[in-house]
């Protein structure tokens, strides 16, 4: 549908662009054939008829003459080849625009951005960052000066230059847009795990409050300093901090359970533990917060409690990982022929529950075993959490 409409506006810009040349061009006396359309013309008009549009749109692009009324044509004839994958056409549509002289400043810079997104969609990052930096210094309107900045910062991810990024976006893109705040949030944990990684822990601290203060919801932020305060012994500390993060992002809460558990644990805090575990289950009820629960009767309580504990979580949501769960505990009771049966039907929920993903962006869907802060399909940031529900919680 994108394809025939764009045709349809070639078609007319086509005709328009003829009439206006023949216009410029006639003398005031009528002339025979004046208004006679090129050969192209027709030769076109039988390709789209005869639904042979990639032909069709070859023979309008020679027909059509560049000048101010078909500037916008082209710019949108070359992303229509680039949407397509034919990137290299694209290139050259934008490059024969930028080669015309008769263009307007706002023109050229026009041309110039929708060349820039020509050289990134190749890979070809050197070129497009020069595009890009020359608009920005020396480019068009402010709304121009933005686009390329946009498409700047993108460029500067790609190639993970954190730092250069942040410097171009902040601080007006940063308020200005959502995904944007949440990426610079991210970039800057990015450069607090380098400073981490060559023993800068007072470097990365900063870097991560600064994160914190860009995005307030940063989950990521938070569980990096949780984890520093964990390394040097902090335990309730940590603890403090990771109990944040259900209220920064609820869907994110699953990922504090293993590093509560083990700091209560270093703390030999089991009681402490348990609170915990039952408070994050009101706040945010999810099948691995009752499992973890359940370790902890268990310890305290046997397993028959513990049993009915899971019992009762599965009247109320039924999940596979708790019915993986109920048939360990299942197991230490039964007979031995029991327990043979209930050791296959363990063998095969654990079988189901390491076929799925764990987690799930909420962006474009794409979900994986690993946990990507920026998601590999998408690359928007942030947007993946762990999956909950009866087939993965």
């Amino acid at each position: 549908m994108h394809d025939l409409l764009l045709l349809a506006l070639l078609l007319a810009a086509v005709a328009i662009g003829w009439w206006l040349g023949r216009r410029d061009r006639q003398s005031t006396a009528d002339q025979p054939g004046q208004h006679t359309l090129s050969r192209d013309y027709f030769v076109g008009l039988n390709y789209l008829l005869n639904e042979q549009p990639d032909r069709a749109i070859e023979t309008f692009v020679a027909a059509l003459e560049v000048n101010s009324d078909t500037i916008e044509t082209h710019i949108a004839l070359g992303n229509l080849f680039r949407s397509r994958g034919e990137t290299d056409r694209a290139v050259k549509i934008h490059q024969n625009l930028l080669a015309r002289p008769a263009l307007t400043p706002a023109q050229g810079s026009l041309v110039q951005i929708e060349l820039s997104r020509d050289f990134l969609n190749l890979g070809l990052l050197d070129r497009a960052e020069k595009l890009l930096e020359n608009l920005i210094n020396n480019g068009g309107d402010e709304s121009q000066r933005q686009q390329a900045k946009l498409l700047l910062v993108d460029l500067l991810e790609r190639e993970k230059e954190w730092q250069a990024a942040l410097d171009v976006a902040q601080p007006s893109l940063i308020r200005q847009y959502d995904n944007i705040q949440r990426a610079a949030a991210h970039w800057l944990c990015e450069l607090a795990e380098r400073d981490l990684e060559s023993a800068s822990p007072s470097l990365a601290r900063k870097k991560l409050r600064q994160a914190l203060s860009i995005d307030g919801h940063c989950v990521r932020a938070t569980l990096l300093l949780a984890r520093m305060e964990h390394d040097t012994g902090h335990y309730k500390a940590e603890l403090k901090l990771l109990k944040r993060v259900p209220d920064q992002d609820a869907g994110s809460a699953a990922l504090i359970l293993e590093p509560l558990r083990d700091a209560y644990r270093l703390l030999n805090d089991e009681q402490g533990l348990e609170k915990a575990l039952q408070k994050l289950n009101e706040k945010v009820p999810m099948t691995s917060t009752v499992i973890m629960l359940a370790e902890c009767v268990q310890r305290r309580a046997g397993h028959q409690e513990a049993a009915e504990l899971i019992q009762t979580q599965m009247e109320r949501a039924p999940s596979l990982r708790g019915l993986d769960y109920l048939l360990q505990l299942f197991q230490k009771d039964a007979a031995a022929d029991e327990q043979r049966t209930l050791a296959i039907l363990h063998h095969h929920s654990r079988a189901l529950l390491d076929a799925r993903p764990r987690f799930r962006c909420g962006q474009c869907g794409f979900s994986g075993t690993e946990l990507h802060w920026q998601c590999p399909s998408c690359r928007q940031w942030g947007t993946t959490r762990p999956m909950t529900g009866r087939k993965s919680d």
